[in-house]
């Protein structure tokens, strides 16, 4: 397993208070459980989550994670993202800018395509490296499975909250769509010598539509609250994921599900001798899906969009655009400015998303 270390998380540094919401109760459909998750989502848009499921797929993917880490630089290069904007294939460290003034981030990490996983053995977008491959049934395609199943619950959930016909944002995400939605694991390195307000990932907001996180013990995710102009990191707990609504969802809601924007920094303190990994799944909608308001299938969305400034009701873009855009101008190949960087921009830097 990938080294996590003896250090616990210090208890001596700012940490943002987050829900613990319990799947078991959501998947009955507890009442009380569906307003806790409606009002993370509508004011923070970060929860813990519990009781989602079997661990093992989870633990298998850390364990992928450092088998393909692990693998000559050469080799891994060979199945590199490029520069068009997918970023589906391996991502190495300073690929991409971290800031405006192209700082490049230093984390690595390898991202499988939904669809790769459940149309294997067949080829839907990519290849992937032999680390991959060896592990596709008995830990990628389980995990996959579990993570769509958790998701999509989720997000069924917030769809009646919402007042929108049953099905509807299940319809935006069907697994049967090309689209963004991927698992990826990440691996920061050790960062004895640097300081904890170096920004390791920068300040963004998601592309996609949820994101289900798992850590073990060592931290570095920092959240920004709306109305807040203070980082605060999110405390791991075992066996916990750690939940987000993304550019999407707070599109197609109106503004109503919140997209907050965080970013990754060292360890705190004592952590930060050691190396710092994430395995994650990204729901997106489906590439054609137009990223705009759901006014005319829901009045509260509707009730949003009216209060909101005028011209707000669409971005003008469909989901598959929005993720390349985001993704290409993040690219330190790409580069040509200030302006490239600021061009990665979602919902944190951008009023006229409603």
């Amino acid at each position: 397993m990938p080294d996590v270390g003896p250090a616990p998380f210090p208890d001596d540094v700012p940490i943002v208070p987050l829900v613990v919401i319990d799947y078991g109760l959501i998947k009955r459909r507890e009442i009380s459980e569906i307003d806790k998750l409606w009002e993370a989502a509508t004011h923070s848009g970060f929860w813990y989550l519990k009781n989602y499921g079997p661990e093992e797929a989870i633990d298998g993917m850390f364990a992928m994670g450092e088998e393909t880490m692990d693998l000559p630089l050469e080799e891994k290069m060979k199945f590199t993202q490029g520069t068009e904007g997918r970023s589906f294939g391996y991502k190495f460290a300073e690929a991409n800018a971290v800031d405006e003034h192209g700082t490049p981030e230093n984390v690595e990490y390898i991202n499988i395509s939904r669809e790769d996983a459940l149309a294997w053995p067949d080829v839907v977008h990519r290849t992937y490296p032999e680390t991959v491959v060896a592990r596709m049934e008995n830990t990628i395609i389980p995990f996959v499975r579990q993570s769509m199943e958790v998701n999509g619950t989720l997000i069924d959930v917030l769809n009646d909250k919402l007042g929108l016909p049953e099905g509807t944002l299940a319809g935006k995400h069907a697994p049967d769509m090309h689209s963004g939605s991927e698992a990826r694991t990440i691996k920061s390195p050790k960062n004895q010598n640097v300081s904890d307000s170096k920004v390791l990932l920068g300040a963004h907001t998601d592309f996609g539509s949820l994101t289900f996180l798992h850590h073990r013990i060592i931290g570095g995710l920092q959240v920004m609250l709306p109305g807040s102009e203070e980082w605060k990191y999110v405390k791991p707990i075992p066996r916990h994921a750690i939940c987000n609504i993304g550019d999407a969802l707070h599109i197609f809601s109106g503004g109503i599900l919140i997209s907050s924007l965080h970013r990754v920094v060292p360890p705190p303190k004592a952590q930060a001798a050691h190396e710092r990994w994430s395995v994650v799944f990204h729901s997106r909608p489906g590439d054609h899906v137009v990223l705009e308001a759901l006014s005319e299938k829901s009045e509260a969305i509707a009730k949003a969009v009216a209060t909101a400034p005028p011209g707000q009701s669409s971005i003008g873009s469909t989901a598959g655009e929005w993720y390349a855009r985001r993704m290409k101008n993040r690219l330190l190949v790409n580069r040509k400015g200030r302006e490239t960087y600021l061009a990665s921009a979602g919902t944190e830097h951008n009023t006229s998303v409603y």
